[in-house]
Protein backbone atom coordinates (compact mmCIF):
# COMPACT_ATOMS: atom_id res chain seq x y z
CA UNK A 1 0.00 0.00 0.00
CA UNK A 2 1.34 3.44 -1.06
CA UNK A 3 2.15 6.01 2.22
CA UNK A 4 -1.06 7.93 2.27
CA UNK A 5 0.71 11.15 4.20
CA UNK A 6 4.09 12.60 3.69
CA UNK A 7 5.58 15.33 5.40
CA UNK A 8 8.26 17.33 3.93
CA UNK A 9 9.47 20.61 6.03
CA UNK A 10 5.61 22.34 6.47
CA UNK A 11 4.03 20.76 3.80
CA UNK A 12 1.51 17.98 4.31
CA UNK A 13 1.17 16.01 0.65
CA UNK A 14 -2.17 13.86 1.08
CA UNK A 15 -3.28 10.84 -1.47
CA UNK A 16 -6.63 10.70 -2.06
CA UNK A 17 -8.72 7.72 -2.20
CA UNK A 18 -10.08 5.98 -4.94
CA UNK A 19 -13.61 7.19 -4.47
CA UNK A 20 -13.83 10.36 -2.19
CA UNK A 21 -17.15 9.58 -0.56
CA UNK A 22 -18.62 10.44 3.16
CA UNK A 23 -17.28 7.43 4.72
CA UNK A 24 -13.78 8.42 3.29
CA UNK A 25 -13.92 11.42 3.98
CA UNK A 26 -14.39 11.68 7.80
CA UNK A 27 -11.72 8.96 8.22
CA UNK A 28 -9.75 11.94 6.03
CA UNK A 29 -10.53 14.85 7.83
CA UNK A 30 -9.74 13.42 10.91
CA UNK A 31 -6.43 11.50 10.09
CA UNK A 32 -4.95 14.97 8.27
CA UNK A 33 -6.17 16.82 11.57
CA UNK A 34 -3.80 14.98 13.48
CA UNK A 35 -1.12 16.31 11.54
CA UNK A 36 -2.14 19.63 11.79
CA UNK A 37 -2.43 19.28 15.63
CA UNK A 38 1.18 17.66 15.88
CA UNK A 39 3.00 19.33 13.61
CA UNK A 40 3.86 22.90 12.25
CA UNK A 41 1.78 22.34 8.92
CA UNK A 42 1.56 25.45 6.80
CA UNK A 43 0.66 23.88 3.16
CA UNK A 44 -1.92 20.72 2.25
CA UNK A 45 -0.95 19.29 -1.27
CA UNK A 46 -4.35 17.10 -2.03
CA UNK A 47 -2.82 14.47 -4.44
CA UNK A 48 -5.60 13.11 -7.06
CA UNK A 49 -3.99 10.80 -8.92
CA UNK A 50 -5.48 7.56 -8.10
CA UNK A 51 -8.96 9.57 -7.46
CA UNK A 52 -12.09 8.58 -9.57
CA UNK A 53 -14.98 9.94 -7.74
CA UNK A 54 -15.26 12.46 -5.17
CA UNK A 55 -18.86 13.78 -3.88
CA UNK A 56 -19.72 16.86 -1.54
CA UNK A 57 -18.04 15.55 1.69
CA UNK A 58 -14.56 15.62 0.03
CA UNK A 59 -14.99 19.10 -0.87
CA UNK A 60 -16.17 19.61 2.63
CA UNK A 61 -12.83 18.01 3.83
CA UNK A 62 -10.36 20.58 1.40
CA UNK A 63 -12.67 23.41 2.68
CA UNK A 64 -12.30 22.46 6.19
CA UNK A 65 -8.41 22.30 5.92
CA UNK A 66 -8.07 25.09 4.26
CA UNK A 67 -9.83 27.29 6.84
CA UNK A 68 -7.84 25.61 9.48
CA UNK A 69 -4.65 26.49 7.32
CA UNK A 70 -6.11 30.06 6.68
CA UNK A 71 -5.88 30.99 10.10
CA UNK A 72 -2.04 29.96 10.64
CA UNK A 73 -1.63 31.86 7.28
CA UNK A 74 -1.08 28.61 4.82
CA UNK A 75 -2.32 27.22 2.12
CA UNK A 76 -3.84 24.12 0.20
CA UNK A 77 -3.62 22.73 -3.41
CA UNK A 78 -5.05 19.85 -5.54
CA UNK A 79 -2.37 18.50 -8.10
CA UNK A 80 -2.92 15.47 -10.59
CA UNK A 81 -6.57 16.88 -10.84
CA UNK A 82 -8.50 14.53 -13.67
CA UNK A 83 -10.89 16.76 -15.78
CA UNK A 84 -13.67 15.09 -13.86
CA UNK A 85 -12.58 16.44 -10.36
CA UNK A 86 -11.53 19.77 -12.17
CA UNK A 87 -15.28 19.79 -12.39
CA UNK A 88 -16.61 19.39 -9.55
CA UNK A 89 -13.70 21.65 -7.96
CA UNK A 90 -14.72 24.94 -10.03
CA UNK A 91 -18.95 24.11 -9.88
CA UNK A 92 -18.48 24.08 -5.70
CA UNK A 93 -16.03 27.20 -6.01
CA UNK A 94 -12.91 25.58 -4.22
CA UNK A 95 -10.46 27.09 -7.41
CA UNK A 96 -11.33 30.07 -5.72
CA UNK A 97 -9.75 29.35 -2.54
CA UNK A 98 -6.48 27.11 -3.70
CA UNK A 99 -4.32 26.27 -6.70
CA UNK A 100 -5.47 23.02 -9.08
CA UNK A 101 -3.33 21.73 -11.43
CA UNK A 102 -4.81 19.72 -13.95
CA UNK A 103 -3.03 15.92 -14.88
CA UNK A 104 -3.73 14.94 -18.78
CA UNK A 105 -4.69 11.12 -17.86
CA UNK A 106 -4.59 8.87 -20.85
CA UNK A 107 -7.59 6.53 -20.24
CA UNK A 108 -8.35 3.30 -21.58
Amino acid sequence: MDQVYQIEGVSLTVQMPAELDHPSSERLKKETDFYLENYHIQHIIFDFRNTNFMDSSGIGVMAGRYRLLDLRGGSVEAVHVSERIDKILHLSGMHKIMKIHREERKDG
